[in-house]
């Protein structure tokens, strides 16, 4: 009887809370992928639920619309795309995604690949080039004119390379690239 309750509690230190909701609701994320982002996650997460707060299929593809609905939201924010050759990537913010005058958000903000395979590029302490919203695109991360993921109003042409904020490669298999579906999840 010890043994088994054991087993309980150590499979679910290592499940994601709210794990197969999160899977039935997104139109991108597979379990094996939310437990790799789940590992990244920053401590402040742990025990809130995802909430997908935003996505291309339900919300239609305007950024002036995914700014209004994480308008009232206080939480990090999970970015995620599938592009047109089925490759999955995006960002982890600290803070929501919103327009501003300058780059803002902590050194908590980390971008990544999760399929075909999975990494994750944290902050290098070289820049603080988080975040950055405007009306007619969002960047993440930057250095010498480049920004490692930047995502037009559209919510539909993209663009990744390497940036000193996060020493990361490029995110997709091309520096261009067009959005199929993009989700953005919270944490409540």
């Amino acid at each position: 009887m010890e043994d088994s309750k054991e087993k309980q509690i150590l499979a679910s230190e290592k499940e994601p809370d709210g794990l197969s909701l999160v899977v039935e609701r997104s139109q991108i994320l597979e379990e094996s992928h939310v437990r790799e982002l789940n590992k990244e996650l920053p401590a402040r997460t742990v025990g809130h639920s995802w909430q997908l707060t935003y996505s291309t299929s339900l919300h239609g593809a305007s950024l002036k619309s995914l700014y209004r609905k994480l308008g009232a939201i206080d939480s990090p924010v999970l970015i995620v795309i599938k592009d047109s050759l089925d490759e999955i990537f995006g960002a982890f913010l600290s803070h929501p995604l919103r327009p501003s005058e300058t780059f803002y958000g902590t050194g908590e903000t980390f971008l990544f690949m999760l399929h075909p395979r999975f990494k994750c590029f944290k902050w290098t302490g070289e820049n603080s080039f988080f975040i950055k919203g405007d009306l007619d695109c969002f960047a993440i991360g930057g250095g010498s004119g480049h920004f490692g993921l930047w995502v037009d109003e559209s919510l539909y042409v993209g663009r990744s390379s390497p940036c000193y904020t996060f020493n990361n490669c490029c995110l997709s298999e091309t520096a261009d690239f067009h959005i199929m579906e993009l989700e953005v999840w919270t944490f409540s």
